[in-house]
């Protein structure tokens, strides 16, 4: 491989020179079309040669090796400038090899340098799971896998028994679309999951799937029509998935299992609580963190490239204990599934493409073992090539805090609010992986409706004693390691997920809650999934969404969120340690109260969406009646004005002394503006 600092090199050519290349290249057996197409796209080596053609600042040197045309460039003096070899190839003039030559990055000398024309190799990135939850966005690994250790029956041995049955069973809904019959078949009748949890990855696989905000509303309405438990079935019996895609979806669940305990900080997510305290979230050992961290994604992916492509394979390109040979050979499906996982560029500022499109063009044809007679890869060229090109998410969690675009939004005042770290991507990243990432927010109040906020992946950590509003529509959320803090946020279209957090509260509205590792947190939320419990909560309270902001009905619509069903009281314990269903409860009625977003916007939302539940309105009624009691006990009492001065008084006191207690003054006291030189940032 040549160094890659080569691939950066670029130059063009006149239209005269590329034709004496042609014109030579074709009394020694060069196909004029290939070469041309080379000018623009591909690469060419450098031996030995003459030089045939020249444009203004160029001498281009050329010979056949192998019946392909080898070509170098050489930089001319100009006006007596130093003359020299582009600078990423670090050679001299006068056609002297390059300087690597002979080294572990080129051929000796003498024989063949490596130069890349116009555009570099193609670089792909493994996208940090919205894993199920993130994702991506999602396309990442956070949105597409759940964050507890999978069934034992996901392992590679049963997926690749899965990959063959399926195939099968072609004309039973099961190749190449698995529909949810079928899969409630394989996962309840074969792999002995329950009929829950095999609807709960069917379903949250399926929500990774592009549906406009109309097809998802549609669904909802047609759930909430449904008066029994079989006319459900019936309408998820008309769902069906990619079969390929589903078996790498249930296959990356693995991530957890293989690496669970080998972070490199130690730490282990999901797990019951952990409370090492790791430095800042940029710093290296936060950084590692599995949540935060798009390289441990990446290594995954790349420790296990072999297994997931075998895992696609046909069975008649298996050996018979399911593994691939040299010969195997990979359709074109099965790179299309593979774009589920990984995409890339073909320059690191150049447009996205899916893996299967950079696998098909052209110029990566030779590198990636397509051939067009067959329609199919090589399997073990494929494999080298992706193992070659696989690099970091360049629109990850790290990379946006490494390189994004920092956002003044909290108050930068002395103290420990000076350690607040906002920043976004949104700037430079595709509308599917923008992102903004919150870091140590303290003791503040942050509200913020922006457009670098529309659709984008939130990740907040380690923000403490604050209240956060972001009434935005959001793409999907992450909470780690916050404490004593309330989240009010815009609906959320995938996935809500907290981890790590102590005496949390959050409202909202979103397609999914989970939660791991949380104590004494409330959660206000109206969902259409049931709230996933995961490892380590304790003391988890829900109720239902209890506020609303002017534009919230207009965010709903956007985000294809809809009022029913909600199943904010029927979460799901999905961890067998927590099969105890005393590690939540439903919020009292009596304790319940409306919650007013203290910030005037636009817009024509005028009272909670979809209501209250009639206990809870009841509840609200009667507290209501007691208020109008109280006041007309205090009018009857006819008090005289110096009466009413010192009742006045002693109301206030109690009312002050019932703030501290509660720690409401702080939320009152934080919502007076900010001093000049510390005003949060438009943006």
């Amino acid at each position: 491989m040549a160094d890659a600092s080569l691939r950066r090199f670029y130059f063009t050519l006149s239209e005269q020179a590329q034709e004496k290349i042609v014109s030579v290249s074709q009394r020694r057996g060069v196909e004029a079309e290939r070469l041309r197409f080379g000018f623009s796209f591909h690469h060419f080596l450098a031996p030995k040669g003459e030089a045939v053609g020249r444009s203004s600042n160029m001498i281009l040197h050329v010979s056949v090796v192998r019946g392909l045309a080898l070509a170098r460039c050489v930089r001319r003096r100009v006006r007596g400038g130093p003359g020299e070899l582009g600078a990423a190839a670090r050679g001299e003039v006068g056609g002297a090899a390059p300087a690597f030559a002979g080294t572990a990055h080129g051929p000796a000398p003498g024989r063949r340098a490596y130069i890349y024309m116009s555009i570099p190799v193609c670089h792909l990135l493994a996208f940090h799971v919205e894993l199920i939850w993130s994702a991506n966005t999602s396309k990442s690994l956070t949105n597409h896998r759940l964050c507890v250790p999978p069934p034992s029956k996901f392992s590679l041995h049963y997926l690749r028994k899965i990959s063959t049955y399926v195939r099968t069973r072609a004309t039973e809904g099961a190749y190449p679309r698995l529909y949810w019959s079928t899969w409630r078949h394989i996962a309840c009748g074969k792999l002995q999951l329950a009929k829950d949890l095999a609807w709960l990855y069917f379903e949250i696989f399926d929500s990774l799937a592009v549906k406009t905000p109309e097809e998802r509303l549609e669904w909802s309405e047609i759930l909430s029509n449904c008066m029994t438990e079989d006319e459900v079935e019936k309408q998820r019996n008309q769902l069906s998935v990619d079969t390929l895609q589903f078996l790498l979806f249930l296959y990356i669940q693995q991530l957890n299992k293989v690496s669970l305990r080998t972070s490199l900080i130690g730490e282990e997510w999901p797990s019951p609580r952990n409370r090492s305290q790791s430095p800042d979230l940029t710093e290296k050992s936060s950084c590692h963190n599995k949540n935060w961290n798009d390289y441990s994604h990446q290594a995954f992916v790349y420790d296990h490239l072999s297994d997931l492509l075998e895992l696609l394979l046909d069975p008649e390109q298996l050996t018979a204990s399911f593994h691939s040979t040299h010969s195997s050979l990979v359709s074109q499906e099965a790179v299309v599934a593979l774009s589920f996982l990984i995409e890339g560029t073909a320059s690191r500022a150049g447009k996205i493409y899916p893996l299967h499109e950079l696998a098909l063009w052209q110029p990566l044809h030779a590198e990636n073992g397509f051939s067009k007679i067959s329609k199919t890869f090589s399997f073990y060229k494929l494999e080298a090539w992706l193992r070659a090109c696989l690099t970091g998410n360049p629109f990850g969690t790290s990379a946006c805090l490494k390189s994004g675009k920092k956002l003044a939004w909290a108050h930068q005042v002395e103290g420990t609010t000076k350690r607040a770290k906002i920043a976004c991507n949104t700037h430079v990243a595709p509308r599917m992986h923008r992102m903004v990432v919150m870091s140590q927010v303290y003791k503040q109040t942050l509200a913020k409706s922006s457009d670098t906020l529309v659709g984008a992946h939130v990740k907040i950590h380690r923000c403490n004693e604050s209240f956060i509003y972001l009434l935005s529509p959001l793409r999907s959320v992450t909470i780690e390691k916050c404490r004593n803090s309330t989240f009010v946020l815009g609906p959320v279209q995938t996935a809500l997920h907290l981890h790590s957090c102590d005496n949390i509260k959050v409202i909202a509205v979103c397609h999914r809650l989970s939660i791991s590792s949380t104590t004494g947190c409330v959660f206000h939320i109206l969902t259409p999934t049931h709230p996933l419990i995961l490892s380590g909560n304790q003391t988890v309270t829900f109720a239902p969404f209890h506020t609303h902001y002017p534009m919230l009905e207009d965010h709903m619509a956007r985000t294809g969120l809809a009022t029913v069903p909600n199943y904010w009281d029927k979460p799901m314990v999905v961890c067998r340690e927590n099969s105890d269903t005393s590690v939540f409860r439903l919020l009292p009625p009596c304790e319940f109260y409306i919650f007013i977003i203290p910030f005037e916007m636009e817009g024509d939302t005028t009272e909670i969406p979809g209501g209250l539940p009639s206990a809870y309105q009841k509840a609200l009624g009667q507290r209501e009646q007691k208020i109008q009691i109280w006041q007309k006990i205090v009018k009857e009492a006819r008090l005289t004005k110096d009466q009413r001065k010192q009742f006045q008084v002693l109301v206030e006191n109690k009312f002050y002394e019932w703030l501290i207690h509660t720690g409401h003054r702080q939320q009152l006291d934080s919502l007076v503006p900010p001093a000049a030189g510390s005003k949060q940032a438009a943006g």
